[in-house]
């Protein structure tokens, strides 16, 4: 069973190797040393390095207190998600998983093997309860793909204690700094190992030169939206906080891109790959909606007196909503496993390397991004015009669901043409986002009304009183109301935007 853990650190580096004096360190009580141990790790890539490209490391240890497979995932700057699971020969089906969006069909491969000598010692408080432990390691790193070659180094490394402040990481740098290390010039052993003992003949890979056309604009959009993708499947497959609702984004905003600039990417090319985002965006949509719809009957719910909840209802609700959570996220896996999508990312990586250019993509960004733009704002305006003409009512729901999508593609067109037109299409972006939202939750109160009628239903044949129910259908139709009467003025917002 893998085991996660936040791991949050710092190194160092200096010409003498060991440890420097830590008594005296403010909010330290005591440096315990804690002896020296023998860790022997055998790090995995592919062979073209995907996972060391993208910061993740994959290693299999020998040694010390957590010997096993460790998976670290990066959050941010000197902070990563370390996912442990049991030692064997192979690598855990469950780590596995959370690689392949990078690594895809390609095996992986034992590419460096680290042996370190780590001396230890914790910095604890007056109870005796670790703060940080701090280390020198004394590294020796063996290429094993390629020619072989075999570097040493020590290097110091500081790591905060789990649920510790990580500004006291801060307090511990400034000792260390002032003995005369100095910070650590790599972001892992690992990076500094395939530096140190590379190929004389490899490259780093050249980073994008700026945009200048508008086709370089919109392949940077498109570049972002699927790192995002590649980036936020791991996070999906953990079921972290808002990494489907993200994922889900992505794929709207590659779909978005793909019909706002028609007139720069070929059509023929990229309504497949549409397509199959569209298949994905469902997938992810069939959990978020429901995540969605449990926290609004939740939050309504709250907000009623206790008067007026009559029977199991919330019983009924999470149990309604647990069965539908199980489900989707068994069909949100299997899609993510499947073939399928990694064939979507090769057609997403494919896409990127060699785009589909139209004429127009080697024009100024100024007229041809702002062109789309445009185009995008006149049909938002039909929409939301053949929308507001409607009587409230069913067909008012689909032409008002139907301007969102409209919306939201409007928004998206204006965000990635942000780099080009400056602020005019950031301030259209934010004042479409607000119409969007509007229109959001009065789709919102749409479905949660279809879900209340069915919890009314359930309930009704169990013999349970509907009555909390019907209040919070009222309330919900009286939300739609309201939603509808502030369209008009978050409509006129966006054309003051736009001087229509």
């Amino acid at each position: 069973m893998a085991h996660t853990e936040r791991e949050i650190e710092r190194k160092y580096e200096s010409d003498g190797g060991g440890l420097p004096d830590l008594t005296g360190v403010p909010g330290v009580a005591d440096v315990v040393d804690r002896g020296v141990a023998h860790l022997d790790a055998t790090y995995y890539d592919t062979a073209d390095g995907r996972l060391a490209a993208s910061s993740v490391t994959l290693r299999r240890r020998t040694g010390g207190s957590d010997a096993g497979w460790h998976l670290k995932l990066p959050v941010a700057p000197g902070v990563r998600d370390e996912i442990r699971a049991p030692l064997g020969d192979d690598v855990p089906g469950a780590l596995a998983a959370l690689v392949r969006s990078r690594v895809r069909d390609r095996p992986l491969l034992p590419v460096v093997r680290l042996r370190t000598d780590r001396d230890v010692r914790h910095l604890v408080d007056p109870d005796g309860r670790l703060l940080v432990e701090v280390s020198a390691d004394a590294v020796r790193a063996d290429r094993l793909t390629g020619p072989a070659r075999t570097v040493r180094w020590t290097e110091i490394e500081a790591e905060l204690a789990e649920g510790g402040d990580p500004a006291f990481l801060d307090t511990v740098g400034e000792r260390l700094l002032g003995a005369g290390l100095r910070p650590g010039a790599h972001a892992s052993k690992l990076t500094r190992a395939l530096a140190a003992t590379a190929p004389e003949q490899r490259r780093e890979p050249e980073a994008p030169p700026p945009p200048v056309t508008a086709g370089d604009h919109v392949l940077a959009h498109l570049r972002a939206q699927r790192d995002a993708l590649v980036a936020l499947d791991p996070a999906v497959r953990r079921d972290l906080p808002d990494a489907v609702h993200r994922m889900r984004v992505a794929t709207r905003r590659l779909r978005g891109a793909f019909r706002s600039y028609a007139k720069i990417l070929d059509p023929a090319v990229t309504a497949p790959v549409g397509a199959e985002l569209a298949r994905l965006a469902g997938e992810l949509g069939a959990g978020r909606d429901q995540e969605v719809l449990t926290e609004r009957l939740t939050a309504a719910l709250d907000d009623l007196p206790p008067a007026l909840v009559t029977g199991p209802v919330r019983a009924r609700l999470r149990t309604w909503s647990g069965a539908r959570y199980k489900v989707s996220r068994r069909r949100l896996a299997a899609v993510l496993d499947d073939d399928r999508h990694l064939a979507l990312l090769d057609a997403l990586d494919a896409l990127v390397a060699d785009p589909p250019l139209r004429g127009p993509a080697a024009r100024p960004p100024d007229r041809a991004l702002g062109k789309a733009v445009r185009r995008d704002v006149e049909r938002l305006s039909a929409r939301i015009g053949r929308a507001l003409a409607l009587p409230p009512g069913h067909e008012r729901d689909l032409a008002l669901h139907a301007a969102r999508k409209q919306a939201k593609r409007t928004r998206y067109a204006a965000e990635a043409a942000g780099a080009a037109l400056g602020e005019p299409a950031r301030a259209l972006a934010r004042s479409v986002k607000a119409l969007q939202e509007l229109l959001g939750d009065h789709q919102d109160s749409v479905m949660t009304r279809e879900a209340l009628r069915e919890l009314a239903g359930e309930a009704h044949a169990a013999g349970e009183s509907t009555f909390t129910y019907g209040v919070l259908y009222g309330r919900e139709e009286h939300r739609a109301a309201r939603d509808e009467a502030a369209l008009p003025g978050a409509w006129e917002a966006v054309r003051a935007r736009t001087g229509t």
